[in-house]
């Protein structure tokens, strides 16, 4: 199901894609994703997990092709930031059509977990709060 930034009708900026995942590239304007979850699991904590992928595909509508800003915040249940923003810009450009997609793929190193429990990962565009995922921590 496809969300709208600026409404709940199904029209304007769309979040097609947000996952987490152990590698992913764009190239050629062809996205690649290995790996795809959601959870990860650790036997002590605190702990370390060496690296993962944040993956978001972007549609925008035709009226929509410009410069947007973006933003991700981390948050836990309580509310508190677990990392710093990832921050940029978006040019969107046309090629014809009527959308265009833009694709968003960041690598984290050495995610450091506190605890078991949950972290969302929130997206804003243009500070606009978009949608988020979560990112589950257990004990296994």
């Amino acid at each position: 199901m496809e969300y709208c930034v600026y409404c709940q009708r199904g029209w304007g900026i769309k979040i097609e894609l947000f996952t987490f995942c152990d590698f992913a590239q764009v190239n050629g304007g062809k996205l690649t994703i290995v790996g795809t979850f959601d959870t990860i699991i650790s036997h002590n904590f605190p702990c370390v997990h060496p690296q993962l992928s944040v993956v978001i595909r972007l549609r925008f509508d035709m009226w929509e092709f410009s410069n947007h800003s973006f933003r991700i915040e981390t948050r836990d249940l309580e509310g508190e930031m677990n990392m710093e923003a990832i921050t940029g810009n978006v040019d969107v450009m046309g090629a014809g059509n009527t959308t265009a997609v833009s694709h968003l793929v960041f690598s984290i190193s050495n995610l450091q977990i506190k605890n078991p429990g949950v972290v969302n990962f929130v997206l804003f565009i243009d500070d606009k709060e978009a949608g988020y995922i979560p990112l589950y921590i257990r004990q296994g």
